[in-house]
């Protein structure tokens, strides 16, 4: 009589069991993330030369939030990893009209100067460098924009950032027209009306 031994079914070589267990879902991410630009600088210092790098991070939640940020590191990631948080303590909101700006602007910060004018839909974003860079990631899709003076990244970057955030809101200066339309309306009725009445006197 041969005797019949159960044996456990196991997988390939080398593998576990499947514990039943699933990898949680990613969670999506508040902002995206957009490194700029990186660079290597130097420091002098009594044993030679110290070298870190610097990022110019740029965060961004794809509809109205931006900002930039810039930090060293002694290594790259750490440089990146600074900079964004940097760049997320600095977020501001900026004014979007209909997937465009509501007016134009220019800019000048340090020795980059930066032009924004709203376009028609269809136009995308004529930008070029760090300036799309930064609008990519602002919820705008139709922009024409210029970059003028300097050509350093950070200051373009800065003055791109302090045009969007002097933006007004459509409905604030279509408000403030209209306001002072009426107040002219009421200065012309009350000259006339004091003409009027010295002519009446008379």
């Amino acid at each position: 009589m041969v005797e019949s031994t159960d044996r456990q079914q196991t997988g390939p070589r080398g593998s576990r069991p499947n514990s039943g267990r699933r990898d949680a879902p990613a969670e999506p991410k508040e902002y995206q993330e957009l490194v700029i630009n990186i660079d290597r600088v130097a420091r002098v210092v009594k044993g030679g030369r110290r070298f870190r790098f610097k990022a110019l991070v740029v965060v961004g939640n794809d509809k109205n939030k931006v900002g930039i940020g810039v930090a060293k590191g002694a290594d790259v990631q750490a440089a990146i990893a600074k900079a964004t948080e940097v760049a997320k303590k600095h977020i501001i909101n900026i004014a979007i009209d209909k997937d465009t700006i509501p007016h134009d602007c220019e800019l000048r910060y340090s020795g980059a100067q930066v032009l924004i004018k709203p376009a028609s839909p269809g136009t995308g974003i004529i930008a070029g460098g760090v300036v799309r860079s930064i609008i990519g990631v602002t919820g705008i899709r139709d922009i024409l924009t210029k970059s003028l003076g300097s050509t350093n990244k950070v200051n373009i970057a800065y003055a791109t950032i302090e045009a969007l955030r002097s933006l007004v809101p459509r409905s604030e200066w279509l408000n403030a027209a209209s306001n002072a339309t009426t107040i002219k309306k009421t200065d012309k009725m009350e000259i006339s009306s004091v003409a009027k009445a010295k002519e009446d006197k008379k």
